[in-house]
């Protein structure tokens, strides 16, 4: 019998973990806290361990986990920053991940966002609930020929490429992996400086690491054209929040579609609305009418969370068979 901790468990999470779960030979424990050093004896015991983006698993973390029986962590996503790797390595954790549940539902997310934010789709629907047919200040732009930068171009960042290809618009995309068949479809890979200066909507679709954390910053911004709009579905902390506020007041960035957050850890995924939200930086972007949040809901589709189940289960189901899995991170 192998037993899994589940933890930053959600009612969705029971709901498919419960519903794909293999007829014998496993049992899982699901806790709603997230899995860091002050919840660590919850997984005591444990053989298994299955975490989320806002997971903190650090060597502490490691350490304790080691100490009272863990041999796997299984990431139910497809980023691994939260994971100390290197130490996972030092005590024999072995880490394994979701590497594409669904490319598709990030892209179109990332597309939905630009859309709101151009169409203001959001503030007509509350306008019209009110009776106010007025199309006042609701004057959006065409994405048609429009240029639309796209930093990563790994599975998620190709499909949001095929979007916007779609819409007629103009593509650049950055990666130092520049992919040959959107490059027969008209993707135009360049420097991202180049890439800065030319993009009318910057999107962003690269993993977290030490290269990338606030690539987009206040020398970024500087570059960039007046008006532009920046789209994160990726990672929160690609993007110096703060330089993101300056921007937003001196009017260098027009938009900001967001569905990560740097600190979102202490926000997303739960409901705040009977609380008091201390963090100032959140609370500045939301008073911005040119801002639009979502709380990490991009990949949040019927058709991930499928994905997301049944490969996690492959992934410990490989490891107990002492099988060699391709999702193996550490």
């Amino acid at each position: 019998m192998i037993k899994i901790a589940l933890f930053s468990s959600k009612s969705y999470d029971k709901e498919y973990f419960e519903r794909f779960k293999p007829q014998a030979g496993i049992e899982i424990r699901y806790f709603k806290s997230a899995l860091n050093e002050d919840t660590t004896e919850l997984a005591k015991g444990f053989d298994v361990v299955c975490v989320f983006v806002n997971d903190q698993i650090n060597s502490t973390v490691l350490k304790y986990l080691k100490e009272h029986g863990t041999r796997l962590i299984a990431l139910r996503c497809a980023g691994f920053n939260n994971v100390d790797l290197d130490a996972a390595q030092d005590y024999g954790i072995k880490v394994v991940r979701v590497p594409a549940y669904s490319p598709n539902a990030v892209a179109e997310h990332a597309m939905a966002l630009i859309l709101t934010l151009n169409r203001k789709t959001h503030k007509a629907y509350n306008r019209v609930r009110e009776g106010n047919f007025s199309l006042e200040r609701l004057t959006g732009f065409n994405v048609h020929r429009k240029t639309i930068g796209v930093i990563g171009t790994g599975k998620i960042g190709k499909a949001f490429c095929n979007i916007c290809l779609g819409f007629g618009a103009n593509v650049m995309a950055y990666d130092i992996h520049p992919d040959s068949e959107l490059e027969k479809k008209g993707v135009v890979y360049s420097s991202i400086e180049n890439l800065f200066k030319n993009s009318d909507i910057i999107s962003l679709h690269c993993p977290l690491n030490d290269n990338t954390r606030h690539m987009i910053n206040k020398d970024a911004f500087k570059i960039m054209k007046d008006g532009v709009m920046l789209i994160n579905t990726s990672r929160g902390a690609l993007v110096d929040t703060k330089a993101a506020i300056k921007a937003l007041k001196k009017h260098k960035l027009g938009y900001f579609g967001i569905d990560v957050y740097e600190q979102e850890e202490n926000l997303f995924f739960h409901d705040h609305s009977e609380n008091i939200i201390e963090d100032e930086v959140i609370m500045r972007l939301i008073s911005f009418p040119n801002v639009l949040i979502t709380s990490h809901q991009a990949f949040f589709t019927h058709e991930a969370l499928e994905e997301i189940t049944t490969t996690t289960y492959q992934n410990i189901t490989d490891f107990t068979n002492c099988k060699e899995s391709k999702n193996v991170v550490a």
